[in-house]
């Protein structure tokens, strides 16, 4: 077994070491969410908190992790008595992004199941995890049916197995932590909201701190048994104090004062539902037991809420998470009420809160005995005394979310700088015409693992989804030739009949935005924006990657790469200056190339191309009439498109739809593309372009 990078000789990242760490002391607590930048160690930390945790109790042979002293009575390897049973260490177990359900459930034998009658049932991945950690990197990338069995078996602490009158269930309570990189795409509400805390990591902008990052990273490739045998002691006192820990936590007192803070705290920042009322009140209970206190003062209902709250107060991808920290110290002293332990004195370096920060953390140096490594820079005498980590991160990420992207200056003659867009609204539904294959998603049809059944057949590999009248009618006309005699039905592996499910795709939508003169009016460009907007909140609901082109000037620029991220979309679109000549022509050309780059890298995800344009080309020789050979070159591939047209005014020349007709796609004007206007029925693109031609 490979020696674990250990947890005390992580350089820095106090917030999410003290995030774990309260899990740890209080698996209630709901688990953590890691947002941050790649290479930041994220999952080295969490993979590192696994060998901290105290044994588990468990009966010998049962698969499914049972406690001995309260065995569960609906176990598949049950029934259990009650008595003395072993000991392992927790588990972490790790869900990658593209396993299968039956991976992550467990698999059930069908053919034994309707042949014997018999549960022969392999557990999955939501057993192992049971009583352990339950570690996603990159949850944020997880298919969405994983990601609703995942919801599903955390709220209700078991998971169930279900096919054909078959069914299976087993407990699944576990330490949910999952990492991300923003840059990739945002979690689902229901799935952020599950998360208990939440913490952002960054990469330290101090060089001293990098340089004793990569010294121990290093020294622990090296030798990974001496680097670990070297904080051996760190690493036992810090075991000892989440056992110790966890003992005081039923001591804990939750005073009706401090319930009160919890509550106004979550009511003053508009939160929705009361998952974050117990989830602060249980990480506060967490805190005072990790300080060795067993009194909730109003500091740890602070903390609590720079962990528990920025998170769940995301309404719309776009929306900065982090909290305002002038409104919540003022939430917090208007509801303060008398508190003991208030006046406690400061235990100091060696009292229960430790000498670091984070909440008492150990520190980062190494201990005398370890020469070998020298320890990290010391601190300046002025953030000796420094606030909580989570607080210095919680007014970064609060000036971040008043504080709007700055502007760019005009780049060049005739230009104008960039205007804010307007209020984003829900847009009528655009799809791809035809059966796709590719990623789940939510706007087009497409040949699925889950939706509704359309036919069957044979398996291909394992079989996943049984076709139960298929199987029947299969194995029906041999049960004479195959000598039966009682009331089961005779079922070999060739009757075995895959269904065949028809569900929804994510697309590729791939923007073309018209950032010309033509378009700089501030009224309309702000109108355009907005509109831009709206389908990108759409494609983030729907579960497409999106990409941005723009058009201006000379030529087109790929303002952003396709992602998954559509707030990366946004904050583009939101810095978008407007002026020149209209290079429609480019725009489309540009958009062509990267299509064509895309179809090599997926080629199973379709595109939808959406043009946001009045119809104008100018500039160049002959402009319209080369913009209509790259509208037709797209048209030739068989790209689904729908142009905006954002004509206005009382005279409309109709290039719009002109340029509709020649991509082969639909027009619809800013006003249509609302879902609530009475053009706005839901309409396929292809059913559209028919009309507009």
């Amino acid at each position: 077994m490979s020696t674990r990078y250990p947890f005390t000789a992580v350089v820095g990242m106090d917030d999410l070491r003290l995030a774990l760490l309260l899990n740890a002391v209080s698996p209630a607590v709901g688990g953590v969410l890691v947002r941050g930048e790649k290479g930041t160690a994220k999952s080295t930390a969490v993979r590192a908190l696994a060998d901290l945790l105290p044994e588990v109790a468990v009966v010998p042979g049962c698969r499914f992790s049972c406690d001995p002293a309260v065995p569960d009575p609906e176990c598949p390897d049950g029934p259990h008595e009650s008595g003395p049973g072993g000991a392992r260490a927790a588990r972490m177990v790790e869900l990658p992004v593209g396993a299968s359900e039956d991976r992550l459930v467990g698999a059930l034998d069908i053919e034994r199941a309707l042949g014997e009658g018999v549960k022969a049932f392999e557990p999955g991945l939501l057993a192992d995890a049971h009583r352990g950690i339950l570690y996603v990197d990159e949850v944020n990338l997880l298919h969405d049916h994983l990601i609703d069995l995942l919801l599903d078996a955390a709220a209700m602490g078991s998971s169930y197995v279900e096919r054909e009158g078959v069914s299976v269930r087993h407990a699944a309570r576990f330490l949910l932590v999952g990492t991300m990189n923003p840059e990739e795409g945002e979690l689902r509400p229901q799935l952020l909201d599950r998360f208990g805390l939440t913490v952002e990591v960054a990469a330290s902008r101090e060089p001293e701190r990098r340089v004793e990052v990569v010294r121990r990273r290093l020294a622990y490739d090296d030798d990974p048994a001496r680097f670990a045998a070297r904080w051996a002691d760190e690493e036992g006192a810090l075991r000892q104090r989440i056992v110790a820990a966890r003992e005081l936590l039923p001591s804990v007192v939750l005073g009706d004062a401090v319930l009160l803070q919890i509550a106004a705290t979550c009511a003053a920042f508009e939160v929705d539902g009361m998952r974050a009322d117990i989830v602060m009140a249980r990480t506060a209970t967490a805190l005072a037991a990790w300080a060795g206190r067993t009194e909730v003062t109003s500091d740890d209902v602070r903390q609590a809420a720079l962990l528990a709250l920025p998170h769940r107060r995301r309404r719309n991808p776009f929306d900065a998470p982090g909290l305002d920290q002038d409104k919540l110290d003022e939430t917090l002293e208007q509801f303060r009420g008398e508190e003991q332990g208030d006046d406690d004195p400061d235990p100091g370096p060696g009292g229960p809160d430790g000498g670091g920060g984070g909440g008492g953390v150990p520190p980062q140096g190494d201990s005398p005995e370890n020469p070998a490594e020298p320890p990290a820079a010391p601190e300046s005498p002025e953030s000796s005394e420094a606030p909580e980590p989570s607080e210095a991160r919680a007014s970064s990420d609060a000036s971040d979310a008043v504080e709007p992207p700055a502007s760019p200056a005009p780049a060049g003659p005739g230009e104008r700088a960039a205007v804010k867009a307007a209020e984003p609204f829900r847009t009528k539904m655009l799809s791809v015409p035809g059966l796709g294959e590719g990623a789940a998603g939510r706007r087009s049809r497409a040949r699925t693992d889950h939706g509704r059944t359309t036919g069957s057949r044979r398996p291909q590999g394992a079989l996943t989804k049984l076709h139960l009248t298929a199987t029947v009618q299969a194995a029906a006309p041999h049960q004479k030739a195959r000598g039966r005699s009682g009331r089961g039905l005779v079922v070999r592996r060739d009757d075995l009949r895959q269904a065949t499910r028809e569900g929804r795709e994510g697309n590729l939508v791939l923007f073309v935005v018209d950032a010309s003169g033509s378009m700089a009016a501030r009224q309309r460009m702000s109108a355009v924006k907005g509109a831009v907007l709206s389908l990108l909140l759409d494609a983030y609901q729907r579960r497409d990657k999106v990409g941005l082109v723009t058009f201006r000037g000379k030529d087109a620029e790929v303002a952003l790469p396709p992602t998954s991220s559509v707030d990366a979309a946004a904050a583009r679109l939101e810095t978008l200056p407007t002026g020149g000549r209209t290079p429609l022509a480019a725009g489309l050309l540009k958009a062509h190339d990267v299509l064509r780059v895309e179809r090599l890298r997926d080629p199973s995800r379709r595109p939808l191309l959406v043009v946001v344009t009045d119809g104008r080309a100018t500039g160049g020789p002959e402009p319209v009439a080369l913009a209509g050979r790259a509208a037709r070159l797209h048209a030739a591939e068989g790209t689904a498109s729908v142009v905006v047209d954002c004509e206005s005014g009382m005279v409309r020349l109709g290039l719009a739809g002109e340029l509709a007709r020649e991509l082969g796609g639909a027009a619809v004007t800013l006003d249509e593309l609302r879902a609530d206007s009475i053009a706005g029925l839901v309409k396929d693109v292809q059913g559209t372009s028919r009309r507009a031609a």
